[in-house]
């Protein structure tokens, strides 16, 4: 029981670390970095992607948390 808990908390943080990474912007954004298009004057974006990178980071470590403890709990 509990390591079905713990397998599918596995599936979801990956899914979760997938999405999150994906959602991050590129160093290059395309056209609309070239020209400034989506750049708030008032550094919006820059939060936003500070706060989805902080998200990502807390998620990532909850991943190999649980990787680690489903090692020992199916070893």
């Amino acid at each position: 029981m509990v390591e079905g808990i713990f397998v599918a908390l596995q599936v979801i943080l990956g899914i979760l670390v997938i999405v999150l990474v994906l959602a991050h912007s590129g160093k290059d954004t395309g056209l609309s970095g070239a020209f400034g298009i989506g750049q708030s004057q008032f550094g919006a974006t820059q939060v936003m992607e500070r706060n989805l990178t902080r998200f990502t980071v807390i998620i990532a470590v909850l991943l190999v948390a649980n990787t680690i403890f489903l090692g020992f709990l199916l070893a």
